[in-house]
């Protein structure tokens, strides 16, 4: 793995554990009712733990992107930055907020494209 191919990796991994924090520690805080567009308290306490269950999601993601440089497996890290390209792909569809493509699918693909180099 190249220097540039391991930094981007390295920026989709902490980009997914700001996630986890975000949807497990801070769902129902200003920070994260701000960051997902939660209009009410009511609602973000209703939903925290599904927002605490994708937030562990983010974080197996992480793990496996860091574990994929750690080892330096290339194939272990073009998985997991297919999933959170899928990933992406999805979330921006389903909640039609592209602003979720740019933010995660974009990065993952860069890392991607530069695992072929």
């Amino acid at each position: 793995m190249t220097f540039l191919t391991i930094l981007l990796i390295a920026i989709v991994a902490f980009e997914h554990i700001y996630f986890l924090v975000l949807e497990m520690f801070l769902w129902t805080k200003p920070k994260g009712m701000k960051t997902f567009g939660l209009k009410s308290k009511e609602f973000a306490e209703e939903t925290k733990v599904l927002a605490a269950n994708q937030g562990l999601y983010n974080g197996f993601l992480a793990a496996g992107l860091i574990f994929s440089i750690i080892q330096k497996d290339i194939t272990l890290a073009i998985f997991f930055l297919i999933c959170v390209t899928i990933a992406g792909i999805y979330g921006s569809y389903s909640t039609k907020k592209i602003k979720l493509f740019y933010v995660q699918a974009i990065p993952a693909i860069l890392a991607l494209i530069s695992c072929f180099f």
